[in-house]
């Protein structure tokens, strides 16, 4: 497995701190084996020779505008088998003009209805107890932004949050939102977590365990 290569791109909103959050993780990979490439530009999606060579890509862009050419190239290097991991809306709140990579994805932030930081809980889901991103991981809690996400009903929900009663939304008496899925997408892996406003976040040892333990399962490890 050694020499295989991570694509890890940060960009977008800096307000998510998205290079300091992705070069948390740069020596785990490393260290895991992967030949790991960090870039600030949207424009590596459309190097076919880049992206022939991928085998996990790690985004971590919040908005910004892809061009056609970038995400077919980044649609192509999925359904090829690369894996495709992100957090927050590094990967869920980016490029909002194309409803066909937010398909890709499973998911589109709407609000996080209890302001820029609420203290909540992460529960993982019943039935994914014995998945091995979240064996071992009980129950939660972070301090970051909560996402209120419209989701993709056939994604993999492998852990949720609720929300009771938030301030923007009060009428809205208590909701289960998914915070952390996967899914196939063709030959390709995406795996997704709603955390991650900030780095400080995976300080978190159990966000930091479930992300590290997605880059693998959608590397194919």
């Amino acid at each position: 497995m050694s020499g295989e290569k991570a694509l890890v791109l940060w960009g977008g909103y800096e307000g998510h701190e998205p290079q300091k959050a992705v070069e948390k993780f740069v020596p785990f990979l490393e260290e895991a084996g992967f030949d790991v490439e960090v870039v600030n530009s949207l424009a590596v999606y459309a190097d076919p020779e880049t992206m022939s060579s991928v085998r996990l890509i790690v985004q971590n862009w919040t908005t910004g505008d892809l061009t056609l050419d970038q995400f077919k190239g980044l649609s192509r290097a999925v359904r090829d088998g690369a894996g495709l991991v992100g957090w927050h809306g590094g990967l869920c709140d980016a490029f909002r003009h194309l409803p066909a990579y937010q398909f890709m994805t499973g998911g589109q932030w709407l609000a996080h209805p209890n302001g820029s930081y609420a203290r909540y809980t992460i529960d993982i889901a019943p039935d994914a107890a014995d998945v091995s991103i979240v064996e071992g991981i009980g129950s939660f809690d972070i301090v970051s932004e909560q996402y209120y996400l419209a989701v993709d009903p056939v994604v993999e929900v492998l852990a949720t949050t609720t929300f009771e009663r938030p301030e923007e939304a009060p009428w809205i008496e208590r909701v289960v939102i998914p915070a952390v899925w996967r899914r196939p997408w063709d030959k390709g892996r995406v795996f997704y977590t709603s955390w991650g406003h900030q780095a400080s976040d995976f300080d978190v040892p159990e966000a930091r365990t479930i992300v590290e333990r997605g880059m693998l399962w959608a590397s194919g490890r």
